[in-house]
């Protein structure tokens, strides 16, 4: 690709010419049939669109904002937004009105691009108070085909406007692609707000493409492969996957036909690249222990066996950079033949070149039981800010590490242990809010917020935000988020918030079981339980979750090991503001929510009855009465 010279259009436009009709650009699954859409159906669709936003007054500048699942549609309303020369954004499906009332007003966009009736609805509650909003434009019909409000419209009759658009401009829509500049803005990827209100950091086309290409040649990404599109492309990654790299390489992206259907529709692909956050590795890994746990006596048995034997011997050779043994690499053949590659097809993971993880760290345990099955499975390390800059390389994997900086990145540690960065991905500034942007740089360099520190064969160690470091009132210093995801690598645990603070004399922590993993594993023990909260407060569950504790704090200094445990009534949930769209903890929040429960388990009571208003999916809210043990850990 030329420097400084392209577009996200301009690409669209190149695989157009190059392959047409004769190469697949998507599948979307409907109906469980896979519809496969071409490089010209990609290209047509984005510039009739586009056309038709021009018709209905979208211009140059303008901000464009989507929200819905992930289908070929927002990929093509996002081309169409850019090539007018306008801001495209994105709005996670699971937003509450208040919160697409702060996007759409701070982005100042007059544009909605909603999948559903669930999504317009949300929309059109906030039409009085966001008055100036033009369109709102869906792509799914069901239910919608008796609304008479001027405001909304088909997807299809968008497109069907740009056509006769066309006809009076006639060379309009290759125009304004030729128009584009490397330097525009192409997108607002907003902050996951975990401490304050999310900020809209503006990515140019040169930011995105430029950073793909770095990753692509630390990768050896090839062209045309196979790629699941599952993360919202609300997130900085997808947008530079799914959208750029997808472009870059003109890669095949296929789309899930529902959220229950990924791991079906992940199987029946077989992609060559997919992308999970943490929190969705995890869950994976949680998975495939359960399964085992369930399996029969001899699939158990054959399970444990090639993993204790074969895989976890093959992925310590990998993290020590050693050729494993020739008796080794035969019985990892045999067990490969036998157990291993069975296990990875169910997962859908057979085909995978690598998969890559981000977003928030990973327990080492979890790294490694994925290179243990045989799954290529990377750490990257980066932010909204500053996209990609470090990535696992082939063969030069550290399970405890986020990867080496990527060529023209560069990294350093700043005395208060900061990671600091520079690289092509590095954002414009934040949307507005230029106070907020020269807080983020100093003497040129990015400061990320992220505590950290590069090893000796320069991968960077990621530890946790420098705000979130906490002590106790010896002195004594943790990372909560240390303790946290190595506890999430049980599959009994699905959250967790490690406790502590200068006037706190111990660490600890409030624990959220997994519900479904946690239901089996009572009931094959034939422990009734009627609830969630019921079920987390069982004496038997409350010991099982001392013993996973217990284990995790065998890897911790003594002086910030976890001392007492909480099992709660409920689950920690981004309707209630409690995580973030893209489940990080709001600490803050959290904190102050819980301060009686955690004072409580201060005093050394032995429970405590808490009082919480919960917020049901239809936005009505409720309160919830409920006895809570409070653990000793030995």
């Amino acid at each position: 690709m030329e420097k400084n010279t392209e577009t996200l259009p301009k690409m669209l436009r190149k695989n157009y010419e190059k392959y047409g009709d004769k190469a697949i650009a998507m599948r979307r699954k409907d109906l469980g049939i896979w519809n496969e859409y071409t490089w010209k159906d990609y290209y047509e669709q984005a510039k009739y669109f586009a056309l038709g936003l021009r018709n209905y007054g979208f211009r140059e500048g303008d901000k464009l904002a989507i929200i819905g699942d992930n289908d070929p549609e927002w990929y093509w309303a996002e081309l169409g937004a850019l090539s007018v020369g306008g801001i495209a954004f994105g709005i996670y499906v699971d937003c509450m009105p208040p919160e697409i009332k702060y996007y759409l007003e701070h982005s100042d966009a007059r544009f909605v691009v909603a999948h559903d009736q669930e999504q317009v609805d949300k929309v059109l509650q906030l039409k009085k108070e966001i008055p100036d909003i033009k369109k709102i434009i869906y792509w799914e019909p069901k239910g919608l085909w008796d609304y008479k409000d001027p405001l909304v419209a088909s997807f299809l009759e968008i497109e069907m406007a740009g056509r006769e658009y066309e006809k009076e401009h006639p060379g309009l829509f290759e125009q304004m692609v030729e128009k584009g500049k490397p330097d525009d803005i192409a997108t607002f990827c907003y902050t996951s707000g975990t401490t304050a209100q999310p900020k809209g950091a503006m990515l140019t086309h040169k930011c995105l493409l430029e950073t793909v290409e770095l990753w692509a040649s630390a990768d050896k990404v090839i062209n045309q492969e196979d790629y699941f599109s599952y993360i919202s492309p609300a997130w900085v990654t997808e947008q530079l996957l799914g959208i750029s790299m997808g472009l870059l390489k003109a890669w095949a992206v296929n789309f899930p036909e529902e959220p229950e259907t990924v791991q079906e529709d992940l199987r029946e692909i077989g992609p060559k690249r997919l992308f999970y956050g943490a929190r969705l590795w995890e869950g994976v890994a949680s998975l495939i222990q359960v399964k085992i746990t369930e399996a029969t006596a001899l699939k158990r048995f054959m399970y444990n066996l090639a993993l204790k034997y074969a895989g976890y011997p093959m992925a310590k050779c990998l993290r020590e950079k050693r050729k494993p043994s020739i008796p080794l690499r035969i019985l990892h053949a045999i067990m490969w033949l036998l157990v291993l590659r069975s296990l990875q097809d169910r997962l859908g993971l057979s085909k995978l070149q690598a998969g890559y993880t981000a977003g928030a760290a990973i327990a080492p345990a979890t790294m490694e039981l994925f290179h243990a099955l045989g799954v290529n499975l990377k750490n990257l390390y980066g932010a909204t800010e500053m996209g990609v800059v470090t990535l696992h390389r082939e063969g030069d994997i550290k399970f405890e590490s986020v990867g080496i900086a990527l060529d023209g990145c560069e990294l350093k540690i700043a005395e208060n242990g900061e990671i600091l960065a520079k690289g092509p991905s590095i954002f414009t500034g934040y949307y507005k809010n230029p106070e907020a942007t020269r807080e983020k740089f100093k003497d040129g360099w990015y400061c990320s917020g992220d505590a950290g520190s590069i090893d000796g064969d320069g991968h960077l160690i990621y530890w946790d935000r420098i705000s979130e470091i906490l002590e106790i009132a010896d002195g004594s210093k943790f990372s909560p988020q240390f303790i946290e995801v190595r506890l999430r690598f049980s599959p009994y645990i699905r959250d967790v918030m490690a406790v502590g603070g200068k006037e706190r004399p111990f660490v600890s922590a409030i624990v959220d079981i997994d519900y479904a993993n946690m239901g089996k594993w009572a009931e094959k023990r034939h422990i009734p339980y009627t609830t969630f909260v019921d079920l987390s407060q069982k004496p038997e569950v409350r010991e099982l979750i001392r013993k996973e504790i217990e284990a995790v704090n065998r890897i911790i200094p003594e002086t910030v090991r976890v001392k007492r445990f909480i099992s709660l009534h409920k689950e920690f949930d981004p309707d209630e503001a409690e995580l973030t769209r893209t489940r990080k903890l709001k600490r803050e929040l959290l904190e102050k929510r819980y301060e009686g429960l955690i004072d409580a388990i201060y005093r050394d009571e032995e429970s405590y009855k808490v009082k919480t208003e919960v917020t049901y999916q239809d936005g009505r809210k409720g309160m919830m009465e409920a006895a809570v043990f409070i653990n000793k850990v030995i």
